[in-house]
């Protein structure tokens, strides 16, 4: 593979304005991306809905139905009634707002595919390795691993939830979590291309440790922002997927060009 044109390759990191540049020069990249926002927003609009009305639905009529506050014991029982409530809503928006992207993500998983791929295409021009191109196959093989990768994420939200009860160490915990797992998604498609299992990609995270924590930082800082999150996630995502695509393509050129016997990484 071609190194990435950009002056800060030599690095190993292609800096954020770097992949902006890269994509907003490019009209047919723009256009798939609008694309897939547009898409991407509609599947997790959806998924939102029907994931806060099944959660809903477990409650049943308990929040709302506020014990009677009348006495003092009753007080106080509508006062940990109203933090439940609280608490619920906020739990349940996070878990819903993370099972509807990643239901959008899995459904979209072939699109971003074609925009990770094309991508790829153009930065490394006629050194490309062309694969089967977009196939029947191809588009169940991207459905299988963008549902690998879906379920791991759920895994990972819960793990991410049940860590936010141990105090400090906890939430830091849960927020490494989920950015190591925001940047997986993104390397899912480059990564999956190759036909990469869901260990390698594990294994790339490890062995690409700081890399992969700054292609996952903003990704994870956007999904903790309410209500916007949907939005921003969405609008950001073609753009999140090329940049971990051109830092995957420049990692991986910089391991296959090394000398035999050098520590890349794997």
């Amino acid at each position: 593979m071609q190194k990435p044109h950009s002056p800060n390759s030599t690095t190993g990191y292609i800096p954020l304005f770097r992949s902006a540049h890269f994509l907003l020069s490019r009209k047919r990249l723009i256009g798939w991306s609008i694309l897939l926002f547009i898409v991407t927003i509609l599947f997790t609009w959806l998924g939102y809905q029907l994931s806060l009305g099944f959660i809903d639905e477990l409650t049943g009529s308990f929040f709302q139905n506020p014990p009677d506050s009348s006495t003092i014991w009753g007080w106080i029982k509508h006062k940990g009634w109203l933090l439940s409530k609280w608490l619920y809503l906020f739990i349940t928006r996070i878990a819903a707002f993370y099972l509807a992207f990643l239901l959008a993500y899995t459904l979209t998983t072939p699109g971003y595919s074609l925009l990770s791929t094309s991508t790829e295409k153009i930065q490394a021009g006629e050194q490309f390795e062309d694969d089967d191109g977009l196939t029947l196959r191809g588009i169940f093989v991207d459905l299988w691993e963008g549902l690998k990768i879906g379920l791991f994420g759920v895994l990972v939200t819960i793990a991410a939830l049940a860590a936010n009860f141990i105090p400090l160490l906890g939430q830091l915990c849960g927020f490494l979590l989920i950015t190591y797992y925001s940047a997986l998604m993104f390397l899912d498609y480059p990564a999956s291309r190759r036909r990469w299992s869901l260990g390698q990609k594990l294994r790339w995270l490890k062995g690409h440790g700081a890399h992969s924590f700054r292609l996952g930082l903003l990704p994870a800082l956007l999904s903790m922002i309410p209500l916007l999150n949907v939005f921003l996630i969405g609008i950001l995502f073609p753009f999140l997927t090329v940049h971990a695509t051109l830092n995957f393509v420049n990692l991986e050129s910089k391991r296959n060009t090394q000398p035999t016997g050098t520590p890349n990484g794997h």
